[in-house]
This record gives structure tokens, C-alpha cells and sequence, in this order.
């Protein structure tokens, strides 16, 4: 069930119309990437001490966030969402014929985007640590896998939030707001 029943005044039982589904440690991480990445992208000079300092703040969110992905709240636990191939499968089938099952939490292709943006966040971090050590200081090989990793991360967040935005009309729910109240429609 999705939601428990409650009492309303008249002694009806009726379903929430909204279920907290993201908590504040997972929404923290979600915009605390968000922010990061675009400071050190755009507003943050390459290299910089601002930059770094960012990027250990978005590593450390990042830490937290898979700590919690074993023992946090039971939406923000990696055993809630992280599709199996075949189920992964036959939900891309089902979506691709309109027939996809709506997910409180992450569905599965957001699963794997989530996976995917967590993985090349571990990897443009170590890049960028790297880039601070002696043995690799002013490596233009290390740099550009760092930019390109960066870049990459780019990339996948504007897919992310263009897919929020279409899964967002299309089950006529503000999957962004969810984000920031923690909400979602039962």
C-alpha cells in the first residue's frame, strides 16, 4: 500500500493525498551536487581554491550519501531502487509502450542515472584530488579526464532534469518540488 489510511473529521478513512518520501539527507546531497557542480563549473576558476574546496564538499556529500544508501529511510536505500537487469528491462519495455508502473521512489531508469551521476562524481573527485598532489600536478592528461569526466556529469544532469521535468507532465506531479518539500502525491 502506498500510503496508510488516516481519519478525517467525519471519521471516514481516507488516503494522504501526499507521502514524505525524500529525506532531508537525500535532499541535501541532491542540491548540494546541484549547486557544487554548477559553482565549480561556471563560477569557480578552474584549479582555484574555491573549486577544490567545493569539490571536497560535493565528495563528502557524496560519502554520506552511499553511507546512508545502506542505512537510511527506506527510499533513500540503495535495496529500495537499484533495478536488476531484467527488471530494468521490461520497465524501459513497459515505458516505451506508455505502460510503466509509477515509482514513490526513484524509478528504474532513474536508478541508474542516479548510479551513473554517483559514479563519475567518485571518479571526477579522485581526478581532482589527483590533480592536487605533487606526482600529478599540471598532468594535462589528468586535467583533461578530469574536464571530460566533468563534462560528462554535465551532460547527465541535463538529461536527469529534462527526464523530472517529462516524468513530471506526464504523471501531472512536480517531481522538482518533491525534491525540495521531500513530498510526493500518494
Amino acid at each position: 500500500m502506498l500510503a496508510k489510511l488516516h481519519r478525517e473529521r467525519d471519521g471516514v478513512a481516507r488516503r494522504p493525498t501526499k507521502v514524505f518520501v525524500w529525506d532531508p539527507i537525500v535532499r541535501l546531497f541532491h542540491w548540494t551536487v546541484v549547486l557544487g557542480c554548477l559553482a565549480d563549473l561556471y563560477v569557480f576558476e578552474e584549479g582555484g581554491r574555491l573549486h577544490r574546496w567545493v569539490g571536497y564538499l560535493v565528495a563528502l556529500a557524496l560519502i554520506v550519501r552511499v553511507i546512508w544508501g545502506v542505512v537510511g529511510s527506506k527510499h533513500a536505500r540503495f535495496t529500495d531502487f537499484v533495478p536488476r537487469p531484467s527488471n530494468f528491462s521490461r520497465y524501459v519495455a513497459a515505458r516505451f509502450r506508455g505502460e510503466e508502473q509509477r515509482f514513490l521512489g526513484h524509478n528504474p531508469a532513474g536508478a541508474v542515472m542516479m548510479l551513473s551521476l554517483m559514479g563519475l562524481l567518485v571518479a571526477v573527485s579522485v581526478t581532482g584530488w589527483m590533480l592536487t598532489l605533487d606526482g600529478f600536478f599540471g598532468s594535462q592528461s589528468l586535467e583533461d579526464i578530469h574536464e571530460a569526466i566533468a563534462n560528462s556529469i554535465l551532460i547527465l544532469a541535463g538529461a536527469h532534469a529534462c527526464a523530472a521535468l517529462l516524468e513530471s507532465w506526464r504523471h501531472r506531479e512536480n517531481l522538482v518540488l518533491s525534491m525540495i518539500t521531500g513530498y510526493k502525491r500518494a
